[in-house]
């Protein structure tokens, strides 16, 4: 009876534990102080694990994919550039969008292994598209916060553009303001490094962030972009138009 009745602490205690990593975890989300454990907790925490070994597999099977948005050169009429968007495409869902395994990704680390798989991947298709006599493009491609946080981040890339044989000015890399305000000295210092190596740089979302002027003057940067919340009133709302003439005018 004393075994058994150890036995039944021992469970008991372990799911006391999970219950209050649970409340921890969702009270840390939220922003809240505490919050009392509630059962549907377990059930996201559960979903989670589930997706996170689902993510490893997709890793190892190959299940991802990249999908390429063309980018055109108004003047002209003619794609000048193309950005990577990546996509899972899982064998029973179809084709699931990054906004849906990505923060999850980034939370256990699984990005830095991701991201570097598309960045190898759309190094190796662009190299495949000048191959095969295709006007050279530059392909753009989202870095992840804990990617651009690597220490040999640098050399990583020197390597992948090494094996590919793609020149350093085909490739551009997108950033967000977070991203490079985290650690504005440090960012400053990493992005000398990689225009040095002869890449692109731009700028995302530009205008929901909380940029420094003063640090963004010292960020060699090649493009703003403008988030799409300005650019879709620019036709009918005065202030949007108003905003989207000032970064032109702050790009340049």
């Amino acid at each position: 009876c004393g075994a058994v009745e150890h036995s039944r602490q021992v469970v008991g205690g372990a799911i006391l534990l999970q219950r209050a990593e649970a409340a921890l975890k969702h009270a840390k989300e939220s922003g809240e102080r505490y919050l009392h454990y509630r059962p549907e907790m377990s059930r996201e925490t559960a979903r989670r694990v589930v997706l996170e070994h689902k993510l490893r597999h997709a890793l190892e099977e190959q299940q991802f994919v990249l999908h390429y948005q063309p980018q055109i050169d108004l003047a002209s009429g003619k794609i000048d550039s193309a950005e990577a968007l990546l996509r899972w495409r899982h064998p029973r869902r179809g084709l699931v969008a990054p906004d849906q395994f990505v923060p999850l990704a980034e939370e256990t680390g699984l990005i830095e292994a991701i991201g570097e798989w598309v960045l190898r991947e759309a190094c190796a298709q662009n190299k495949r598209w000048q191959d095969a006599g295709l006007p050279h493009l530059r392909v753009a491609v989202n870095l992840s916060a804990r990617q651009f946080r690597q220490k040999d981040f640098v050399a990583r890339v020197a390597a992948i553009l090494a094996e590919s044989r793609l020149p350093a000015g085909c490739l551009e890399f997108e950033l967000t303001e977070s991203m490079v305000m985290h650690d504005p000295e440090q960012a400053v210092l990493l992005l000398l490094q990689l225009k040095q190596a002869g890449l692109q740089l731009s700028l995302d979302d530009f205008g929901t962030g909380y940029s420094s002027l003063g640090y963004l003057k010292k960020f060699p940067i090649d493009v703003l972009k403008l988030d799409q919340s300005f650019v879709r009133g620019v036709l009918a709302d005065p202030d949007d138009a108003a905003i989207a003439r000032t970064v032109v005018g702050l790009g340049h």
